[in-house]
C-alpha cells in the first residue's frame, strides 16, 4: 500500500458469523499474513463459548459491558490472549463493540 486507507463506520463490509448468532465482524486490515484487525458487535446476550487461538489476540472494548472468563469489561479495558491460551467464555452484558488484533490464523473454533 501506498497511501492511507479509510474505512468509515457506514461503509464497511460487515460478515454475520452463522455459528456464532449475535456476532457480526468488520475486517479492517491483515498486518501479518493470516492475520487480523477487525471490529465486531455482540448483541446483548451473546455467548461466544471458551475457546483458543493458535495466535495471540488483543481486544480492546470500545463501548458496552462484556463479561471474559469471569472478568467484566467495560469500554476502555483492554485484554491479552497468548496463543494456544484458553480464553471466555465471552458474554455480552450489553450491546458491545469491540476491536480485534490477531497476528496469524484464527484456526478452528471449537468449544472447549
Amino acid at each position: 500500500m501506498t497511501q492511507q486507507k479509510f474505512i468509515r463506520a457506514n461503509e464497511g463490509k460487515w460478515i454475520e458469523l452463522d455459528f456464532l448468532p449475535g456476532v457480526r465482524l468488520l475486517p479492517l486490515a491483515e498486518p501479518i499474513k493470516d492475520g487480523s484487525i477487525h471490529k465486531a458487535t455482540l448483541t446483548k446476550g451473546t455467548k461466544i463459548p471458551a475457546h483458543t487461538h493458535p495466535a495471540d489476540e488483543y481486544v480492546l472494548v470500545l463501548s458496552g459491558t462484556i463479561e471474559t472468563g469471569g472478568v467484566k469489561c467495560e469500554a476502555g479495558d483492554f485484554w491479552i490472549t497468548p496463543k494456544n491460551v484458553r480464553q471466555g467464555p465471552h458474554l455480552a452484558l450489553t450491546n458491545v463493540e469491540i476491536i480485534t488484533v490477531r497476528l496469524g490464523l484464527m484456526g478452528e473454533f471449537e468449544k472447549i
